[in-house]
Parts: C-alpha cells; sequence; structure tokens
C-alpha cells in the first residue's frame, strides 16, 4: 500500500529525497523509519494529521518530513548526510486515532502499514 522511492548512494555532506505514494488517499499518520541489519529499527521522523512534526534527535536540524496533500505524496529531505544514516529506510502509517507522531517515533514497529523500503548508502 506504500510505495516508497528516492534511495541511492550518496557521499558524506550530500543529500537525497526520499518519496512515499499511498495507493489510496490517507489522512493517517505517517512517518519514516530504518533499519540497520543487526540492530533494532529506528524510529526517523512523523508527521500528525494535523501536520505536526516530529524528529529522532539523531537526524534533527539535518532531516524534514513533510506531505504533499494534494500529490498524497510523504517526502523525506535528508541533508548533511552522514554514514551512520546508511539503512534501509522504510515509510509508515499508522490508521488509529490514537497514536501520536511522537510516540510513533519512539515505537517505530507500532505502524501498521509498511512499504518495501529503500536503500540509502552514504559513504565517507
Amino acid at each position: 500500500q506504500l510505495v516508497e522511492s528516492g534511495g541511492g548512494s550518496v557521499q558524506a555532506g550530500g543529500s537525497l529525497r526520499l518519496s512515499c505514494a499511498p495507493s489510496r488517499r490517507t489522512t493517517y499518520t505517517m512517518g519514516w523509519n530504518r533499519k540497520v541489519p543487526g540492530k533494532e529499527r529506528e524510529g526517523v521522523a512523523a508527521i500528525d494529521n494535523d501536520g505536526e512534526t516530529h524528529y529522532a534527535d539523531s537526524v534533527k536540524g539535518r532531516f524534514t518530513i513533510s506531505r504533499d496533500s494534494a500529490k498524497n505524496t510523504l517526502y523525506l529531505q535528508m541533508t548533511r548526510l552522514k554514514p551512520e544514516d546508511t539503512a534501509m529506510y522504510y515509510c509508515a502509517a499508522e490508521p488509529r486515532e490514537g497514536p501520536s507522531g511522537w510516540w510513533l517515533v519512539q515505537h517505530p514497529d507500532e505502524y501498521n502499514v509498511w512499504g518495501q523500503g529503500t536503500q540509502v548508502t552514504v559513504s565517507s
């Protein structure tokens, strides 16, 4: 139901923009998470239905999550990328009323709808 695009390889300090297109129009809380093999999933950013945004401390000031309602698309603009940002990035949506974007950044496994992931690799 969610299709990500925009991943790739970039040198440290560079930028990438990830996109996520739900299969149907949604007003769910949505977010981006990332996973490195052997490590727990990390919440990166989330955006509530009212547009309030939330970020993990590790990306605050470098990443920006946004939603284009007209295009029904979620974005993650990533700047000043670091090698430690290397991961598989997943778009996710939460249809339940209640879980806030802030809570979902802390509990990224609680999303109920997931994309297939897009790889981001940052070289030093």
